[in-house]
């Protein structure tokens, strides 16, 4: 089956930086889009970004500055989400989704999520 694996989440200083994976296996990755989605204590999950099933197309939410980079490894069937100058809002839990999709410019629905990363940012 399909399993999504978050990791790099931490407890960060304000400014700092973080690079999150999500490795995943049980399918074939390079067929898959893929995202980052974001859920902020009493909040809605809401969308960061996504990249297409070759790495190319990568886009973001309007609300994300250019801070965050996603990229992705298809021979290492990881996704990976750059957060730099890290900021008290951006604490949440992070999740990946993916979706089997050739659209380019894929934003969802996602079928497979993964259980998330804690990302926790102190000012």
């Amino acid at each position: 089956q399909v399993q999504l694996v978050e990791s790099g989440g931490e407890l960060v200083q304000a400014g700092g930086s973080l690079r999150l994976s999500c490795a995943a296996s049980g399918l074939t990755f390079s067929l898959y889009a893929m995202a980052w989605f974001r859920q902020a204590p009493g909040k809605d999950r809401e969308f960061v970004a996504a990249i297409n099933w070759s790495g190319g197309r990568p886009h973001y939410a309007d609300s994300i500055q250019d801070r965050f980079t996603i990229s992705r490894d298809n021979a290492k069937n990881t996704v990976y989400l750059q957060i730099n100058s890290l900021k008290p809002g951006d604490t949440a839990v992070y999740y990946c989704a993916a979706e089997q999709t050739t659209i380019s410019h894929y934003t969802g629905p996602f079928s497979f999520w993964g259980q998330g990363t804690q990302v926790t940012v102190s000012s």
